[in-house]
């Protein structure tokens, strides 16, 4: 699986978290993961309009900070960031407790049983593997070189995109595919 053609970031404990750009992508991702043999962790916010975000590791290898920290970038990339929210619920379950009935249409599918996390949103942008990445706040190791923090705002995403390329070097479509959609508030770090 080319988890790059996807939304993604490693947590602080390098599992790699990835989650659909559409409903399309969503419906891909659900779907292969129902049928892995091993249960993992899959997190969607409350309100519709969210990637169906997979942390890719064993259920008894995820620790409460790789909880923690996918449940801030799931809901970071979902409508609540496009509606100008600072803070939304997010659905926490296993790829076990998925259901996908007929006639659901695509990226749509019924949860058996959620937990719930309320969380912040509010990412900084760093480099992971070479690549720009908005990642939570928890996800920062200590020597980790924090660009900018970014949180939900009124200046247009392509603007911020435009500013960012230029400031960091970075190609404009590299800089997009690390940003929410929707309006960002951007404060650069010393």
């Amino acid at each position: 699986m080319d988890y790059k053609k996807y939304r993604w970031f490693f947590t602080k404990s390098e599992k790699l978290v990835y989650g659909g750009k559409s409903a399309v992508q969503n419906e891909e991702i659900v779907k292969e993961i129902i049928k892995k043999n091993s249960e993992r962790i899959v997190m969607h916010t409350k309100i519709p309009g969210s990637p169906f975000a997979i942390i890719d590791a064993p259920l008894k290898k995820v620790n409460e900070s790789d909880l923690e920290e996918t449940a801030v970038w799931t809901a970071c990339f979902s409508r609540a960031w496009r509606t100008g929210l600072y803070k939304t619920q997010v659905d926490i379950f296993t790829n076990n407790q998925i259901l996908k009935e007929k006639n659901m249409k695509p990226g749509t599918f019924a949860v058996k049983k959620v937990q719930r996390k309320n969380v912040l949103l509010k990412l900084f942008l760093i480099n992971q593997k070479r690549i720009l990445r908005a990642v939570p706040e928890k996800t920062l190791k200590k020597n980790t070189k924090v660009f900018a923090k970014i949180i939900p705002g009124k200046e247009k995403k392509e603007k911020i995109a435009l500013e960012i390329s230029k400031k960091l070097n970075k190609k404009i479509d590299e800089v997009l595919n690390a940003l929410p959609t929707g309006g960002i508030k951007i404060q650069w770090q010393k």
